[in-house]
């Protein structure tokens, strides 16, 4: 009973970017047991992750969406809100990396990464903000950000990748003092090396990187999720403009 009433999200409609696997997998299921309906968007589906969830008890619906794509966005909250007649929570989550040295990257890596990770995250929140504010709904937007938006990362070239995810960290704050007199909180998360698909490089850089994190091990998705399922709880209603590293330590030093 107790955990019902600090996490618990029955009646809460939950919006998850980039659902289909990883991070943003695992923090869909999570908030569907703690009661939220899941809407996920993807620019390719996410049945498996929605079988999940229903095998579970669960309701959730993939919709078709281009994070960047500010008209497919648009048409991607209309049809969530069809379906599920309101939005409380946004886990703001789609995003890529490039491992190019600033000497390799192209403007068109550049132009790809930022339009994914930053403009993506932006357009989503936008959105999600304004059905909030017309609907008076006192919501809570959680950015995907990253430990690379505050050190930067070795022995692998990804500038391109920490600098969209510090901007990640900004925008979190900014949004949060443009949208506290709504009710409405954003915060952020920023994950260390974490065991997803995008993490898997090669064995020589696993084991680089696992020598550099004073837990020696790296995260699980549902380490993650825990953190996000904590923000999108309302007695978390104080923590706003916030970015909570979860990296074992990694930027302690």
């Amino acid at each position: 009973m107790f955990l019902e009433e600090y996490f618990g999200l029955k009646g809460k409609v939950a919006l998850v970017t980039g659902g289909s696997r990883g991070i943003g997998q695992r923090v869909a299921l999570d908030l569907s047991q703690a009661g939220a309906g899941i809407a996920i968007f993807t620019r390719n589906g996410a049945e498996q992750t929605v079988k999940m969830i229903e095998e579970k008890g669960g309701r959730a619906k993939s919709f078709i969406v281009d994070v960047c794509d500010e008209n497919s966005v648009n048409k991607g909250m209309k049809e969530l809100t069809d379906e599920f007649g309101s939005l409380d929570i946004v886990f703001n989550n789609a995003g890529i990396t490039i491992h190019k040295s600033v000497m390799e990257a192209t403007i068109e890596d550049w132009n790809r990464i930022l339009n994914t990770n930053l403009i993506g995250e932006v357009n989503i929140a936008k959105a999600a903000a304004r059905i909030m504010i017309e609907r008076k709904i006192q919501g809570s937007i959680i950015n995907m950000a990253s430990m690379s938006g505050s050190v930067v990362n070795i022995p692998q070239r990804q500038t391109l990748y920490n600098v969209s995810k510090a901007a990640v960290k900004h925008l979190t704050k900014c949004l949060a003092i443009e949208w506290a007199e709504y009710g409405i909180r954003v915060n952020s998360v920023s994950p260390g090396y974490t065991m997803t698909e995008m993490s898997v490089v090669s064995k020589e850089m696993n084991d680089a990187w696992l020598n550099l994190i004073p837990v020696k091990r790296m995260g699980q998705p549902s380490e993650i999720s825990g953190v996000v399922l904590m923000l999108a709880s309302g007695h978390t209603g104080y923590v706003n403009g916030a970015d909570i590293l979860i990296d074992g330590a990694y930027s302690c030093f």
